[in-house]
C-alpha cells in the first residue's frame, strides 16, 4: 500500500506531500488543486507505460505545467507586507513526482524531470528530460534503502550483498524512463515488480452518459473483469460480475440506490445489452432509456465491484451527474471497494464525503490555495509524511 504521494512544481503544487490511507478523500474548494493532484497521479501511471513525456507535451509542454510562482515565499510576502514577486532562481527547473510505501517491503519511487542540457543541435530542444529516478524500500528514501538509481543516462542496481552497486552498461535515453527501458527480471526484479504494480493502477474520470454514449448501445460481449474507462463494455462487465464475481453484491448495490429495481443483461448471440427492471413498470428499460444519473450509477457499480481489484483505484469526482440522494449509496460502494483496493477519491460533494466519514482507514485531505499554491488545510506538519527528493 502507498503511504504518501509527493509532487513538486506541477501546476499549483509547488511542494505537496499527501498522506494516503486505505481510503483517501481529497476535497477542497473549486480551484484548490484537486484536479492537479489527480492529473499528477495519472502522470505517475504514465511513467510505467512509457508515456509520461508525451503526456506532458499534450498538457502544453514542461513550461506550461511547471509551478508559475516564485521558488519560495519570504516572511514579508506571507504577511502581506510586500507583493509576491519573482526572485532569482537558485534551483534547476524540475518537475518531481513520487510515492512511498507504507511497509518496509513496499517500494517507493521518485522521478525528476527537467529541461534539456545537451548542447548538440536538435529539433527536440524543448523536450523534457528525465534527470533522476530512484526506487527504494519503505516509507522514505535513505541511502540504505535505495535499490535502483538512475542519474542522467547512467543506471545502477543494488548488488546481491546489498553493499555494492552494479552499473548497467547500456545508457538510458533522456526522453525515457528506466521503468520501460530496462526491466531485466533477474538483474532488477524490483523494477519489474513496481512497473507492473503501477500499470495495474486504475483510473475512472467522468463516464459518458450522453445519448450517443457507448454504454447505451448493445455491444459485443466477452468476459470483462475490468470496466473500460469510457464504460463502453458495461453490459459485459455486469454479466462478468454476475458469473465470476459477487452477484449478490451487484443485486444489493442496485437495490440500495433504486429500491425494488434489478439489472439484467440480455444476450442476443454475441451482443450484450443492459436492461433495468424498475418497480411499477411493465417492461424493463434499455440502457438507451435510462437517465444520465441512473446510467452513471450502473457504470460505478460495474467499476467498483470488479472481480479483479487493482492495487490502487483512483476516482475523480464520481458524483458528477448523480442525484444527491444516490451519493450515500455510492459512498457505501466506494467503502466496500476500499476493502479490496487502496482507493483515492477526488470529490467536492459534501454528501458523498459525509457518507465516507466512518470508513475504515479513512484519510481526509482538504486542500486550499494560498498565494496560488495548493496546501493541505486540515493537517499540521506533524501529520505530513516525511519526504526526501533525490538530488540531481
Amino acid at each position: 500500500m502507498l503511504s504518501a504521494l509527493a509532487i513538486a512544481n506541477y501546476r499549483s503544487l509547488r511542494q505537496l506531500t499527501v498522506p494516503l490511507g486505505r481510503l483517501t478523500v481529497v476535497t477542497g474548494a473549486n480551484g484548490s488543486g484537486k484536479s492537479s493532484v489527480y492529473r499528477a497521479m495519472r502522470l505517475l501511471a504514465d511513467i510505467a507505460n512509457g508515456g509520461v513525456i508525451r503526456s506532458l507535451v499534450r498538457e502544453g509542454g514542461l513550461s506550461s505545467t511547471l509551478w508559475a510562482g516564485p521558488e519560495s515565499f519570504s516572511a514579508a510576502m506571507l504577511r502581506g507586507d510586500v507583493p509576491v514577486q519573482g526572485t532569482r532562481r537558485n534551483e534547476p527547473v524540475a518537475l518531481r513526482l513520487g510515492f512511498a510505501g507504507s511497509e518496509a517491503e513496499d517500494f517507493g519511487y521518485a522521478i525528476d524531470i527537467g529541461l534539456p542540457s545537451s548542447s548538440m543541435p536538435t529539433s527536440f530542444s524543448h523536450d523534457p528530460e528525465v534527470k533522476r529516478e530512484v526506487i527504494w524500500n519503505g516509507p522514505w528514501l535513505r541511502p540504505s534503502t535505495q535499490l535502483v538509481d538512475r542519474k542522467g543516462a547512467a543506471l545502477r542496481l543494488r548488488g546481491d550483498d546489498s553493499k555494492n552497486w552494479l552499473h548497467v552498461g547500456r545508457p538510458i535515453p533522456a526522453f525515457a524512463s528506466m521503468m520501460t527501458e530496462y526491466a531485466d527480471p533477474h538483474a532488477a526484479p524490483e523494477m519489474l515488480t513496481l512497473r507492473e504494480q503501477m500499470r495495474s493502477w486504475r483510473f475512472y474520470d467522468h463516464f459518458r452518459s450522453d445519448a450517443d454514449a457507448p454504454a447505451r448501445q448493445p455491444q459485443l460481449g466477452t468476459y470483462t473483469p475490468v470496466l473500460a474507462n469510457d464504460g463502453s463494455d458495461l453490459a459485459a462487465a455486469l454479466q462478468t460480475i454476475r458469473e465470476i464475481g459477487d452477484a449478490g453484491a451487484l443485486d444489493r448495490a442496485v437495490d440500495d440506490a433504486f429500491p425494488g429495481a434489478r439489472v439484467e443483461v440480455h444476450v442476443n448471440g454475441d451482443r450484450f445489452e443492459t436492461l433495468m427492471h424498475q418497480h411499477g413498470l411493465l417492461r424493463p428499460l434499455t440502457a438507451a432509456e435510462l437517465s444520465d444519473g441512473t446510467l452513471r450509477y450502473l457504470l460505478w457499480i460495474a467499476a467498483l465491484l470488479t472481480p479483479r481489484p487493482p492495487s490502487l483505484l483512483v476516482l475523480n469526482e464520481p458524483e458528477t451527474s448523480l442525484h444527491p440522494d444516490l451519493l450515500p449509496a455510492l459512498g457505501r460502494l466506494i467503502a466496500r471497494a476500499a476493502r479490496e483496493s487502496q482507493v483515492i477519491v477526488v470529490s467536492h460533494a459534501a454528501r458523498l464525503i459525509a457518507a465516507l466519514d466512518d470508513s475504515d482507514g479513512l484519510q481526509p485531505v482538504v486542500l486550499e490555495k494560498q498565494f496560488g499554491e495548493t496546501r493541505i488545510a486540515n493537517l499540521d506538519m506533524s501529520e505530513i509524511p516525511r519526504w526526501e527528493w533525490p538530488a540531481r
